[in-house]
């Protein structure tokens, strides 16, 4: 038992050490980014934005859309039903909105993601002089230049898309909505300056000709997915996705623990159809965690028992949890440093992106497991069964 500890630690510094040096390059990213100029490129912009139900902040998030600056736009928000809680704040924002909003009923899906088929309705209905698209979600609060810094490197016609990731921030103290803020955290640094990136649907700008030519209304035909489904697209036309680190988006988290595993459940999910390398690499670098922090703590406990020294294998089983600690610690930086705004907020409760991390895998695990004995999921209120990449079935 103690030489299989030893190698899965002598595997697990290695890998803990490359992910510092690896935030570290994703911090000198980050930084600069920040102190580059964007640009001058202002297309005409279409910003989509499908809701529904009722959710924290939701309000606040749909004003932030219609608050941009120093770009050309007009928002569409998208509804599935015209009986949707969330209509008449909808149209609330939209009547009060400075530039102009436009609210579609997109009808209910056959064979795809009711958000899918929010999007390709939309796009069906879109005028012709809109030259980018920029697609965004509901649970999110952008900041006032986040339209210009997403679209402006559009400029550079050999882009495919620009996209950028979420930061959760708890809205309430409750265990389950914290450690769904942490189990997010580490998404943030996944996407990188040089790396095979991904769409998030969240917040991804493409030009209009790209989407396209890529096809993209095909591929979200019968999919569940719209921003894997779209990375997927532009992959196949080998056009790189750009990561716009400004542009992290601050989304209020607010949940329980059913929520909690039906939301990191139904993401891994997904990620293993549409994405399997992806889930393969984060499947074994979580397992290689836990594996480690468990065999340490039973060696350490049965060494302890034989009145044997010890203290070196706490100090080995210790040592990944300092590199992780590390690695998140750089990560907090870059995101306080592209959320100046939030930074009292994002600080407030560090020990969440810091030290709640440390568990995380182990949830993680969770997800890897439920994601390998069903292919069904749950999303705001609709069950689906992920037949395939290119299959959907809507269960209820």
């Amino acid at each position: 038992m103690e030489t299989l500890f030893y190698f899965l630690v002598f595997l697990q510094i290695l890998v803990g050490v490359y992910l510092i040096w690896h935030a570290l390059q994703w911090l000198g990213y980050v930084r600069r980014r920040l102190h580059s100029d964007p640009g001058f490129y202002t297309p005409r912009v279409a910003v989509l934005c499908p809701c529904k139900g009722m959710e924290p902040g939701l309000e606040r998030n749909l004003l932030s859309l219609t608050e941009f600056e120093r770009q050309n736009y007009e928002i569409f928000f998208i509804l599935a039903s015209a009986s949707d809680p969330a209509r008449s704040i909808v149209e609330r924002v939209a009547k009060s909105s400075r530039v102009k909003a436009n609210v579609i009923i997109a009808g209910n899906p056959s064979n795809s993601g009711e958000k899918v088929n929010n999007l390709r309705v939309a796009m069906e209905q879109l005028p012709p002089e809109f030259e980018v698209l920029v697609f965004t979600d509901s649970d999110g609060c952008p900041g006032r230049r986040w339209l210009h810094h997403l679209v402006s490197p559009l400029g550079d016609v050999r882009i495919g898309a620009t996209t950028t990731m979420r930061w959760l921030l708890p809205n309430r103290g409750n265990p389950a909505t914290a450690l769904l803020a942490a189990w997010n955290a580490p998404l943030a640094t996944m996407l990188t300056e040089k790396g095979k990136n991904f769409c998030w649907g969240g917040g991804t700008a493409i030009r209009r000709s790209t989407f396209e030519q890529s096809g993209v209304m095909d591929v979200w035909r019968n999919s569940v997915s719209d921003d894997y489904s779209l990375t997927r697209a532009l992959e196949r036309t080998n056009r790189p996705i750009v990561f716009i680190p400004e542009c992290l988006t601050l989304s209020y988290a607010d949940t329980d623990l059913q929520g909690l595993l039906e939301f990191t459940n139904r993401q891994v999910l997904i990620t293993r159809v549409y994405a399997g390398n992806i889930w393969r690499t984060a499947a074994a670098t979580h397992l290689l965690y836990c594996m480690t922090l468990l065999f340490g703590v039973i060696l350490f406990l049965s060494v302890t028992f034989e009145q044997r020294p010890a203290f070196h294998i706490a100090t080995l089983t210790f040592l990944p949890l300092v590199l992780s600690s590390i690695r998140s610690a750089i990560r907090l930086v870059g995101v306080t440093e592209a959320l100046p705004a939030a930074r009292s907020q994002i600080m407030g409760q560090a020990w969440i992106y810091v030290l709640l991390t440390l568990l995380v895998p182990f949830l993680y695990i969770v997800n890897f497991v439920n994601s390998l004995v069903t292919r069904k999921i749950r999303w705001r209120g609709l069950a689906y069964e992920l037949i395939g990449s290119e299959q959907t079935r809507i269960i209820q």
